[in-house]
């Protein structure tokens, strides 16, 4: 009688008989050697209903582990359904994981059940990676924003974070462009621990009541490029937290959502460390705030030498904030002294509308005021036209050229 083998074993073989027919393929020059595998290679069906992350988890091995460059592909005209997946390294060559076709996620928060929630695609350790291909990834999250707290205001509702739709953490060298990233269950690309990050051309979409549903989320992450985006989802288009340095966000078409923020930082007493990071050439559209930097009471730390230039408003709410008294809990917080510094933020040639009257809003700690802060030619007025207005407290910095509503900010600590 033949020996029973399992469909993981029968995947394996195919994947490696794929993988030294594409080594023979490609191999014509040693120096350029390239290896091709698609998922279908290790018995994925595609057909958006069965599960084919065993196929994936395979195939990734496989590519990983390859001796000679590998390019992992994800075909055209068909949707793979994949269940949580980790994706590890080192591997042992530069891969590219090409993205023609769709991922799709159970639509279930119930097939995360003994699980990490927080998980859904999640690459970990991996250097030199890139992603692109034009494809989509689809975090089919309706059913997780309807049984979140936010959303649904009567229990049970769900209070623990859902999973992230492409989570990096520990990477290094790692790009992600021209994909479609959408109905994310939380944030839609989050990157921990990264460096040298590149996040380009890609369209990133969810309804702007969908909770937490973050457009590109940084944390503890440098060295990062952020270009060239279409952004529409109903949180924060573009967030960063932790100790990240060295940010560069360029040429973002963002709304709805809740604008680009800095923060939230220092919660729970943390301490948090943001510096230089230069947001230009944006436009907002019916966001909830347009640039953001906000920190909990009780923080430590700092949020040093950021600009956003070039910025365009349309119809946004609270255009430019600094909020050092950040509360996002049902409970009021509890005052306290300690805050995260502010300090050297610019803002420059940000223009548009307000769709609140108070189009500039800087609430800074009476204990660590904000200082070095500047607004050069800034113009924002009322949507529908008007005079919008500026409040601040205990901020510091000038004004250059003409700013209206004309600048709040103190000119010396008294």
């Amino acid at each position: 009688m033949a020996p029973v083998t399992s469909r993981s074993h029968l995947s394996v073989l195919r994947g490696f008989l794929a993988l030294a027919a594409a080594v023979l393929c490609f191999s014509g020059d040693a120096a350029e050697a390239r290896v091709l595998l698609t998922l279908d290679d290790f018995g994925a069906v595609g057909d958006g209903v069965a599960n084919d992350t065993q196929a994936f988890l395979d195939a990734w091995t496989a590519a990983c582990g390859s001796e000679e460059q590998a390019v992992l592909a994800v075909p055209a005209a068909k949707a793979y359904r994949i269940w949580p997946l980790q994706l590890t390294g080192p591997c042992k060559k530069k891969l590219k994981l090409l993205i023609a076709g769709t991922i799709v996620a159970p639509s279930s928060p119930d097939e995360w059940a003994g699980r990490d929630w927080m998980k859904w695609l999640y690459i970990y350790g991996v250097d030199n990676l890139s992603v692109s291909g034009g494809g989509t990834i689809d975090g089919a999250g309706q059913e997780w924003w309807a049984r979140s707290c936010k959303r649904k205001k009567t229990q049970p509702c769900n209070t623990v974070a859902p999973p992230r739709v492409v989570h990096f953490e520990e990477c290094r060298g790692v790009s992600v462009q021209g994909l479609t990233l959408q109905n994310g269950q939380h944030f839609h690309l989050s990157f921990t621990r990264c460096t040298d990050v590149k996040a380009n051309f890609l369209r990133v979409v969810a309804p702007a009541d969908s909770p937490n549903t973050d457009g590109i989320h940084l944390n503890d992450t440098s060295r990062v490029e952020i270009m060239d985006n279409l952004i529409s989802v109903g949180d924060d288009c573009v967030s960063m937290v932790g100790n990240c340095s060295d940010i560069r966000v360029r040429d973002i078409s963002c709304g709805p959502g809740h604008g680009i923020s800095i923060g939230s930082l220092g919660k729970n007493r943390t301490t948090d460390r943001v510096e230089n990071v230069r947001v230009d050439t944006c436009l907002l559209t019916n966001t909830t705030n347009g640039v953001r930097i906000k920190s909990w009471q009780g923080g430590m730390g700092f949020a040093h030498d950021l600009r956003f230039e070039n910025i365009v408003m349309k119809n946004v709410s609270n255009p430019i904030i600094i909020d050092q008294y950040y509360c996002d809990q049902p409970t009021p917080c509890a005052n306290q002294t300690e805050a995260v510094e502010v300090r050297k933020v610019e803002f420059v040639d940000v223009r548009g509308t307000s769709a609140t009257a108070q189009a500039i809003d800087i609430a800074c700690s009476d204990t660590v005021p904000c200082r070095e802060l500047e607004l050069k030619n800034v113009n924002l007025t009322l949507e529908g036209g008007g005079a919008a207005s500026a409040s601040c407290y205990k901020a510091f910095g000038k004004a250059v050229g003409t700013v209206v509503p004309a600048s709040c900010l103190a000119r010396h600590d008294s």
